[in-house]
């Protein structure tokens, strides 16, 4: 014969478990709140012509991305520009676009016309200029920022 008692505690231990599981997430936020208190992590400014956001980030907000760029670099042969295949974003309608650096704590996404891509390096026929800055680390979160895909 066996004991009801262990049965009856089962929902009291579901119970307790359920309002531990859910004050959880609750410790965190007071960080999370001071911190956007004192500053925004990215501000966005859209161009109403373009559609093209304008990104500043806070400095925290770079180093929590650990955020990286590379420079453009010429060609070989003199033929358009070089730049790292980490840089480069496609959108939904298969758009190349990178994120150039111009700059301290601003990003912009520019279009990019791709020629080739081989061994790691993108060769394009349009784009930023040679020198400049381009994102190569935490792209996609720029993006995602600009397109407020996080909310």
């Amino acid at each position: 014969m066996t004991s009801q008692k262990p049965l009856r505690r089962l929902p009291v231990a579901a119970a307790v478990c359920a309002v531990l599981l859910f004050s959880l997430p609750a410790c965190a936020q007071p960080s999370a709140m001071a911190e956007t208190a004192s500053e925004a992590a990215a501000t966005v400014e859209k161009n109403a012509t373009t559609g093209i956001a304008r990104i500043t980030l806070s400095q925290r907000a770079i180093e929590r991305l650990e955020l990286l760029t590379d420079t453009v670099k010429p060609g070989s042969g003199g033929a358009g520009i070089m730049f790292p295949y980490a840089a480069l974003l496609y959108d939904a309608q298969g758009k190349t676009w990178v994120y150039t650096n111009p700059e301290p704590l601003l990003y912009e996404r520019q279009a990019v016309t791709v020629t080739k891509v081989e061994a790691g390096a993108v060769t394009a026929s349009v784009g930023p200029a040679v020198g400049t800055p381009v994102v190569t680390v935490a792209a996609a979160e720029l993006f995602g920022a600009e397109f407020n895909t996080g909310k």
